[in-house]
């Protein structure tokens, strides 16, 4: 199994989620704004489901926004744990290459 990632693969993510967490909130209050007209157009269960929604919106775009944080926290781990595993292994093969013997490897027919 072959893994390849770009460098910025990981931040440029992270920009992207960071940038999403911006936007969650905004589209709660949108949504919450597009229902308002169908405010006592209907009964039930339905309408209590979305007054409970309404009245703990902020509540709800907080826990979201906190899960994208943990995710955003998750994302930048890894961004730094697969840089320093990249420099380590660059490290590894200068070391190991300065240490190799590369003439006792030719072929040539001295």
């Amino acid at each position: 199994m072959k893994f390849d990632m770009g460098s910025t693969t990981l931040s440029d993510l992270g920009k992207g989620t960071e940038g999403a967490s911006t936007d969650l909130g905004t589209l709660i209050r949108q949504l919450i704004a597009a229902a308002d007209p169908l405010e006592g157009k209907f009964n039930g269960a339905g309408k209590a489901a979305f007054d409970t929604f309404k009245l703990h919106a902020d509540e709800i775009t907080a826990a979201l926004n906190g899960s994208l944080q943990s995710i955003l926290g998750g994302q930048s781990g890894m961004d730094t744990a697969f840089g320093s595993g990249d420099q380590e292994q660059e490290s590894n093969a200068h070391q190991n290459m300065s240490g190799a013997n590369f003439d006792a490897a030719r072929f040539s027919g001295r």
